[in-house]
């Protein structure tokens, strides 16, 4: 299974993050990426009240639109990040896109766990403000694997990786737009420990510089293996990292540590 991450700088201006993505789409595919994965908000990336003026139903959203579009012409599966779409109820959720490789979307993802934090910096990110979220994991098959979805802030709640690998995920996909802060404190750190606990491997596209006013994300797309060992790193630039991944390796990880089958109830 050969698997890209792309790692760009997305800003307010979905036309010119749409033609980066597609264009990075395209270079994942001169490398013979079989599966491109998108960063978190790979669609647009702006100011809380701009994300809500921007964000549409699935159907007429233009930056979902083209990367479907992508996936059918380069005949990759694609994993779109996210995006801020409305759902049934008009509500704003932060999705993450399996589409196949004639362009249909085989699974959704809305991001469960919100950002709302205050940083040492005094950086503050109130997420429950704007987006409402996911209730329910996902697990999606692939002609390679059983992947887990989940979206950045995610990767904090180590219970819902393991509740993923012990359903069948062989892959854990974490789009992300880490803050540099924490980025630089905590971001190999978390990816590599979510790799080791579960015996999986994890694909972290992200995005990365500078992208309106102060925000600033960490970058360092990464592609950790089932014993925690990083095989790629992107690291500060907007650019693509390629990995070929062996699934024998979950197995192998697994049977040397199987901690998945070790859990134990206990008292408090």
């Amino acid at each position: 299974m050969r698997v890209a991450c792309l790692q760009v700088t997305s800003g307010p201006d979905m036309g010119k993050n749409i033609e980066v993505g597609c264009k990075s789409l395209r270079a994942a595919q001169d490398q013979g990426a079989e599966l491109a994965l998108m960063p978190e908000n790979v669609g647009f990336l702006g100011p809380g009240k701009e994300m809500l003026q921007q964000a549409t139903v699935e159907p007429s959203h233009p930056a979902l639109s083209a990367f479907c579009e992508m996936s059918a012409k380069t005949g990759m599966w694609t994993l779109i990040g996210s995006l801020a779409v409305l759902d049934a109820s008009g509500s704003l959720v932060n999705r993450s896109f399996l589409v196949n490789g004639t362009g249909s979307i085989v699974a959704r993802y809305d991001k469960i766990h919100m950002f709302d934090v205050d940083l040492p910096g005094g950086e503050q990110y109130r997420e429950s403000d704007r987006y409402k979220p996911g209730a329910a994991a996902c697990l999606a098959s692939t002609p390679w694997a059983t992947i887990g979805l989940t979206v950045c802030y995610d990767i904090r709640f180590p219970h819902l990786y393991r509740r993923l690998a012990q359903r069948g995920a062989q892959v854990f996909t974490v789009p992300s737009a880490f803050t540099r802060p924490t980025g630089v404190a905590h971001w190999h750190v978390l990816l590599r420990a979510r790799a080791i606990e579960n015996g999986c491997y994890v694909l972290a596209p992200a995005q990365c510089g500078i992208h309106y006013g102060k925000r600033a994300t960490y970058g360092h797309s990464l592609i950790v293996d089932p014993w925690g060992e990083i095989l790629e790193d992107a690291g500060q630039d907007p650019g693509l990292i390629v990995a070929e991944l062996d699934l024998t390796k979950v197995i192998s990880a697994r049977n040397s540590l199987p901690s998945l089958h070790h859990d134990r109830s206990f008292e408090m």
